[in-house]
């Protein structure tokens, strides 16, 4: 699909003002933030200033702009296609009909290899393939591993447990079908941004349950893990930092359905049985509402004696594996987190 004019032309700017001199880009961003003991980068600072002048965020007006908006956006931050990653398209079974993905397999890999089945964040509302396509292809290359990315149902079309449904029947058929994905199928990994982390949290913890194939790896980027309680950080980081309270209350409210039940496992994973769990590593940012349940998901997991990397990268905010196009820091960050996951898919 070819990007309009204007779309590259804000893109390329963008992404100028990030090579401008420090304190070019500093009076730009303005004084540093500081908060909760921590400062945010400068990268992450100057990203919300452009964006606040270009009035963008993640949720606007009906559900069907925002998702708009959010494919249009993306240019902007996620930088240029990376190559060279094959993509095949396909088509996975479930129960209430077929859910689209995309096998992304960067060239030279060799058969078998590692497996990521990858499901894009978005608040189980926004989101999809496409605006997770360039972060997708970047795990996928310098992991070394084939990625699966999945397509599933969002709200308010789809409500809870459509999602986490479509997500648990992703990875057992990635499972089944690992040698026709060029996979080996004890070095499948299940990872996830936001609300993708979330799922792919749910799917580790149905896949134990249901004694099938079990992940061997969690790659989780600021999941969303607990439904039932308002953390400090979501106080603190409410306003202004890319994902907002009134952002969380938008999405909670078209995915979950009244009378849910907030403390099933498949809906807050916080609250499931842990025990037998793969290795995890879960990222999380300093300046994100989601911070803390995501590191009390990595407390649960290590007092389980699930081995777990928790890294907070402690001056960046929600979504940054999706800002690889602007500055460095974004970049550097994702980087350990496909460090990680070679490493968690490593032929043993």
């Amino acid at each position: 699909m070819a990007i309009p004019l204007q779309i590259r032309a804000e893109a390329a700017f963008s992404q100028l003002a990030f090579w401008l001199p420090k304190p070019v880009r500093r009076a730009i961003a303005g004084p540093p933030l500081r908060l909760d003991g921590q400062e945010l980068a400068l990268d992450a600072q100057l990203l919300l200033r452009l964006q606040k002048l270009a009035k963008a965020s993640l949720v606007r007006g009906s559900v069907e702009e925002s998702r708009s908006m959010l494919l249009s956006s993306r240019h902007l931050v996620s930088g240029p296609t990376i190559e060279p990653v094959a993509t095949r398209e396909l088509l996975i079974p479930t129960g209430d009909g077929d859910v689209p993905a995309t096998l992304y397999t960067p060239a030279g890999l060799p058969d078998p290899s590692g497996l990521l089945v990858f499901f894009h964040g978005g608040g189980w509302v926004v989101g999809s393939r496409v605006s997770h396509d360039n972060t997708v292809r970047y795990l996928a290359k310098q992991a070394g591993v084939r990625v699966l990315s999945v397509e599933y149902r969002l709200a308010p079309e789809t409500r809870f447990p459509g999602a986490t449904e479509d997500a648990i029947a992703a990875f057992e058929y990635a499972f089944a079908k690992a040698r026709d994905l060029g996979a080996d199928p004890a070095r499948i990994a299940v990872g996830g941004d936001s609300a993708g982390g979330n799922l792919a949290a749910v799917t580790a913890q149905q896949a134990v349950k249901r004694g099938g194939g079990i992940p061997a790896f969690q790659l989780l980027f600021y999941p969303a893990t607990d439904f039932t309680v308002r953390r400090r950080s979501r106080e603190l980081f409410a306003e202004d930092l890319f994902l907002t309270d009134s952002d969380m209350s938008w999405f909670e409210g078209h995915y979950v359905p009244k009378g849910t039940d907030l403390y099933n496992p498949k809906l807050s994973p916080l609250h499931g049985d842990v025990s037998g769990l793969p290795p995890a590593y879960i990222a999380t940012a300093g300046f994100d509402p989601l911070r803390d349940e995501g590191e009390a998901y990595a407390e649960k997991l290590r007092k389980a004696g699930v081995p777990v990397a928790l890294s907070r990268q402690p001056d960046l905010i929600h979504g940054y594996i999706n800002f690889l196009g602007v500055g460095r820091r974004f970049r550097e960050a994702t980087a350990e987190a496909a460090g990680a996951l070679r490493l968690g898919l490593a032929p043993r």
